[in-house]
């Protein structure tokens, strides 16, 4: 599918970028995150959307197996060496779409996914497979950057996002996941929340943005609102801060 092809292209050139990156290899997050999941133990983790493979790493210590799931192959070698590295002999890759899961019903206690569901295509399709590969009782734990919490925010920020990497599809509100995990049979609830702070020259070179696009985040920012640059903290450099979540969910069938 081209939307799957425009993920390999934005993610594979840069997949040793996201290893070493400050906003993915670090944060607090992991560290709740690694809490969550203790509480179960001996469980069996499927973190879907892994990239470089932090969220992995943060819960292999306390998991007896995780498999780090990606549609992008460059990344899980990544993953493959960063786990070896680390001796966690317990993480496992496998590659595909997270709205395909090659796993048998009822075999994960835990599934995680950290800044990665804004790239999914089809987030109806994803739940409705991840309630299926866990087990009864199973849990959830999602991180990632949040929508604006309205319109005028919230469609600058989606624009700014697409022009710097066309794999991006939404950065959903709270109230967006809320509903859809509602809808696929899930109790969920936001469990913390935070500002993450983006330097711009380093967002887009991650992604490897083209100049041409460069140049229209540029004019999309001198051209907004006061309200969105004040919202966003949007400093001269055109570094920005983000909202961002963590949300819990259980089965509740």
């Amino acid at each position: 599918m081209q939307h799957d092809r425009a993920i390999t292209q934005s993610f594979g050139p840069q997949a040793e970028a996201y290893l070493t990156s400050q906003v993915h290899a670090t944060g607090k997050d992991l560290e709740l995150l690694a809490e969550v999941v203790s509480t179960t133990p001996n469980a069996r983790v499927l973190d879907l959307g892994c990239g470089a493979g932090h969220a992995s790493f943060a819960v292999a210590p306390i998991a007896s197996e995780v498999v780090s799931y990606d549609l992008t192959e460059a990344m899980l070698r990544v993953v493959e060496q960063a786990a070896a590295d680390r001796r966690l002999a317990n993480i496992h890759t496998v590659r595909g779409s997270v709205e395909r899961l090659p796993f048998s019903d009822a075999s994960f206690d835990w599934v995680v996914s950290r800044y990665s569901a804004h790239h999914w295509r089809n987030l109806d399709a994803a739940l409705a497979e991840l309630a299926r590969v866990l087990r009864p009782g199973g849990q959830v734990c999602f991180i990632d950057v949040m929508g604006g919490p309205e319109p005028l925010l919230d469609t600058h920020i989606q624009a700014l996002e697409l022009l710097r990497d066309p794999s991006h599809v939404r950065n959903y509100s709270e109230s967006e996941w809320l509903g859809y995990f509602l809808h696929h049979s899930f109790s969920a609830r936001v469990s913390h929340r935070w500002r993450l702070r983006i330097e711009f020259a380093s967002w887009i070179a991650r992604i490897g943005t083209a100049a041409d696009r460069v140049a229209a985040i540029r004019t999309l920012w001198a051209g907004a609102p006061v309200e969105v640059p004040e919202h966003y903290a949007l400093a001269g450099d055109l570094s920005f801060e983000l909202d961002a979540a963590m949300l819990l969910a259980a089965k509740t069938d």
